[in-house]
């Protein structure tokens, strides 16, 4: 399968909306086009997300995207990016399209001089722990994560 890595902008909106769509339902949310859309529109609308699309080059179909949140290291004083969303259309798992996307916020967040590229996911989410640790990222041994559900 062959495809294309680029920036996504407004105009990707509709197929941005519906690779995170499809991202919520991987993650046990119910189908949502609606909500899907107004939040990536709020991302592109307040620049306050940087997202990366593969594409099929032929029929200009969404194989799959990652977001970018930006954020701070106050002990670097220098900035982080927070991975916090990959996915990959089943019919485009297996191709590099994930690999490819990841090369792609790695690129993306040393052209900026960020610090570091960070993120999470499920202990028992085994192929994306692999693909991570493939491209070089290491599980955080040192600080425990806490959070506080609102």
């Amino acid at each position: 399968m062959t495809f294309q890595i680029r920036r996504a902008s407004e105009a990707d909106l509709r197929t941005v909306a519906e690779l995170f769509d499809g991202y919520r339902q991987f993650y046990g949310q119910t189908a949502d086009f609606p909500l899907a859309e107004t939040f990536m529109r709020d991302r592109f609308t307040h620049k306050d997300a940087v997202v990366f699309l593969a594409i099929d080059p032929h029929s200009g179909a969404g194989l799959g995207f990652v977001q970018l949140y930006p954020s701070f290291s106050s002990v670097a004083a220098r900035r982080i990016w927070i991975l916090n969303d990959l996915f990959v259309a089943p019919p485009a798992r297996r191709s590099g399209a994930g690999r490819a996307l990841m090369e792609a916020a790695r690129d993306f967040a040393a052209s900026t001089g960020a610090r570091r590229l960070v993120l999470s996911t499920a202990h028992t989410n085994r192929e994306a722990r692999a693909l991570y640790e493939s491209c070089g990222y290491n599980e955080d041994k040192v600080f425990v994560v806490y959070r506080l559900e609102l």
